[in-house]
Formats: C-alpha cells, structure tokens, sequence
C-alpha cells in the first residue's frame, strides 16, 4: 500500500477524532481508512491506537508513528512545492481495469488520444469483468458498468450507457415475435451473468416494468452474448453502442421498441481523491468529456 497515503489517513484519524470522519475528510470509503490503518500497524509491528466506543487514543508507540506521518506529509509537501512548472507534464504508469467490450469500443479510441497528448505515461490496460480489490491488485483505475454501485467506494460518473434489446431474425421467424415484456417469457434470454440477477426491466408508457427472464446461456462477457445473438441463439439485452452495427445492416432486429431498457452508469472507481496522480485525473476528466460524445 501507498506509505504516503497511509500517513495521511493516519493523521486524519488522529485530527478528526474517528475513522468514520477520516473517511469522510478524505472522501474514502471507510473500509479502505481501516485497511490503511492495519497496514500502519502492520508495518509498526504494534497497535498504534486504543480503541473504544466513545474515542481513540494514541499509543506510545502511535505517538511516534505520528510524529513520523507529520514529518513525511512535511516533506512530501515541500517537494510537491519545488516542483514547479515540471507537474504541469504528467508522467508515470497507470493501471487500468476494464471489460473487453469498454476496453474496446469506449475506451481506445480517448486513451490514443490521451496518450498522445501526453506521452510520458504509459498504460497498462487490464481486461477484467469482475469487481476487484484495488489496492491488492495496484489498480489506478477500474471502470465498471452498473446501476448497483457499491455506496462504500469511489467513484466518478462517466457516462451512461444505453441498452437494446435485439435478436436475429431467424431466432424470430423460428420462435415468435414477442409483442409484449410479458411474452419474453416464452423465449430463450441470453443475461449477463455479473448482474446477479434474471429480471429485465423496461420505461414502457413512463412506467417501470420488470419481467424475470431465463434461458440456456449467461455469460459474464458482451461480446459472448453478441455472438450468441448473432448465431440465432436467443433475446438478450446489449449496448446499444456493441449492437448498433449489426442492427443498421439488419443482422439483429430490436425486439419490443416500445419498452425501453433502463440505461447503466458508466463509472471510473478508484482508491482515493487524496494525492490522485495528475495523470490520472486528466484522464478521467477527458473519459468523461469523451463518453458523453460517445453514447
């Protein structure tokens, strides 16, 4: 874990009185100030605070550790100071994790352009669909597309990323074209799998309609589900932005356009605000700008 995070939450807790402040302070999931504060006494080989119900406590040891923390955030500070005009030219390496499908059709296109703006960073891209312990796994930056954020992590909205519901027409003209949600149920619906759940949901004349759907293929990938979709196996709901192509050359069909499928955020989760890389908040706030153009 970063040492220089590690003293400043060490700091906060000790100036805000709690670990809940700390985190609120620094705009951090509380989980992440604890795991902050174990790795110090990790490092320390000793508790460094008393706990109980009503207050914290230094301990001996902690009140060392402090002093410690105190002289780092000094010194970090006076670099950051003499810096100067050399911070305006982002640098360093970032990881980022994301799905295929993002990496792919959203993501690319603004990180040539970022890289090229500034070509002292370098990327490292990860292709994970699954939630992931961002310090464990050193990860600057994971971008996850959902409508059920976990309230405890960071993140900044990106974008939304619209859905369409769409079949061959061949699965069509083989099983039926369902003129109501309703009717899915007959079908064969290919989900997402990391959604947890089979229940689509739709706007249908402004009002909220929910239908449990099942069939014989979940996958935890877009492009799996798209294919599948392709090769006449199903309904399933995808980005409009992965299906657009194929619906343009009449390949896949939208199925019921009058029931609109709810919208997902696109967010870009990360550790902290705290001491956040120039590099990496200039990206995010041109993913941002981009993805609004891109959906």
């Amino acid at each position: 874990m970063d040492r220089l995070t590690a003293a400043e939450v060490f700091i906060t807790i000790i100036e805000r009185g709690s670990m809940i402040a700390a985190a609120d302070a620094l705009d951090m999931s509380r989980s992440m100030v604890t795991r902050y504060l174990a790795q110090m006494e990790s490092w320390a080989g000793t508790r460094l605070l008393h706990r109980s119900t009503r207050r914290l406590s230094l301990t001996a040891e902690g009140e060392k550790a402090l002093l410690h923390c105190q002289r780092l955030r000094e010194i970090s500070q006076e670099v950051e100071a003499g810096l100067g005009d050399s911070r305006e030219k982002p640098r360093g390496r970032l990881r980022i994790s994301c799905s295929q499908f993002v990496a792919q059709l959203m993501l690319l296109p603004s990180l040539n352009s970022y890289l090229r703006r500034y070509p002292d960073v370098a990327v490292d891209l990860q292709i994970r669909n699954e939630m992931i312990n961002l310090v464990e796994e050193r990860i600057d930056l994971a971008i996850r597309i959902t409508n059920t954020l976990d309230p405890n992590i960071i993140a900044r909205p990106l974008g939304q990323c619209p859905s369409v519901l769409c079949a061959s027409p061949e699965y069509l003209q083989q099983r039926g074209t369902p003129l109501s949600a309703e009717q899915l149920k007959n079908h064969n619906c290919l989900v997402y799998a990391n959604f947890g759940t089979s229940v689509w949901e739709f706007i249908y004349q402004e009002d909220l309609v929910s239908v449990p759907v099942t069939g014989n293929l979940s996958a935890n990938d877009t492009t799996v589900l798209l294919s599948a979709v392709r090769s006449h196996s199903g309904i399933s709901m995808l980005p409009l932005m992965s299906a657009a192509p194929y619906l343009a050359s009449g390949e896949l069909v939208q199925v019921l356009p009058d029931y609109q499928p709810h919208a997902l955020g696109i967010y870009g989760i990360y550790r902290s605000r705290t001491h956040m890389p120039q590099a990496l908040r200039l990206l995010i706030d041109q993913l941002v700008e981009d993805f609004a153009q891109q959906v």
